[in-house]
């Protein structure tokens, strides 16, 4: 059974590491397809799609011919809009109305998900702390904490809910992000070199996905 690191509120190493449930961080990976699949359908659905170029229909100009057909030694040319010309229509380009979303359905998301987190469990980067006080908001309460428990460059803190200190505490520290245990997602756990739990957020997280297959 995989075990993670365990701290007190002040940062000070537990005596005893928690067990994982095998459920949650103990899955077979044989390969990473499904994991590619259920991150790249997440980025994809959130992706805003605002690209639009005009045609040749919709550019300015280009109701005259430029010149006669035959006779000025200038290649053929029947409107200044043509996407061949400088300041043209585009041809192909995007309308605004592309559809990029990509569908998993929740099962597979699941299991994806349960699979990010073995393989966060199997390189040793989660790590649980009892609680996260913040007194003030102060950032470098924060900071102090994650320095103590030696955890650098992307930290993913994942509470069971989010208190405006905390949020204020890590909105200036550069790589740390909080993530409340009911929303987490595999694009999220992917992207943190580390996952930080409290207690009660490992529990949250635990629960919701214990009984899923």
């Amino acid at each position: 059974m995989a075990t993670a690191a365990t701290y007190t509120k002040t940062g000070a190493k537990a005596s005893k590491n928690t067990s994982l449930t095998k459920e949650v961080f103990g899955l077979s990976v044989d390969n990473h397809q499904l994991l590619r699949q259920a991150y790249e359908a997440y980025a994809a659905n959130g992706r805003i799609n605002s690209a639009r170029t005009k045609t040749r229909a919709e550019v300015r100009g280009g109701g005259r011919k430029p010149w006669r057909q035959k006779g000025t030694g200038n290649a053929r040319a029947g409107s200044r809009s043509s996407p061949i010309w400088r300041s043209g229509g585009i041809t192909f380009g995007p309308t605004g109305i592309e559809n990029y979303t990509k569908k998993v359905n929740a099962s597979a998301n699941v299991k994806a998900c349960k699979q990010a987190l073995t393989l966060k469990a199997e390189a040793k980067a989660i790590a649980v702390v009892e609680d996260i006080p913040i007194k003030d908001g102060k950032t470098k309460e924060l900071k102090s904490l994650l320095d103590k428990l030696k955890l650098s460059h992307s930290v993913l803190i994942v509470v069971d809910s989010k208190s405006d200190l905390l949020m204020r505490a890590a909105s200036n520290l550069e790589g740390v992000n909080v993530a409340l245990a009911s929303y987490l997602n595999v694009k999220t756990i992917l992207d943190s070199d580390h996952l930080l739990f409290t207690k009660q957020g490992l529990l949250t997280l635990e629960e919701r996905f214990g009984e899923k297959k």
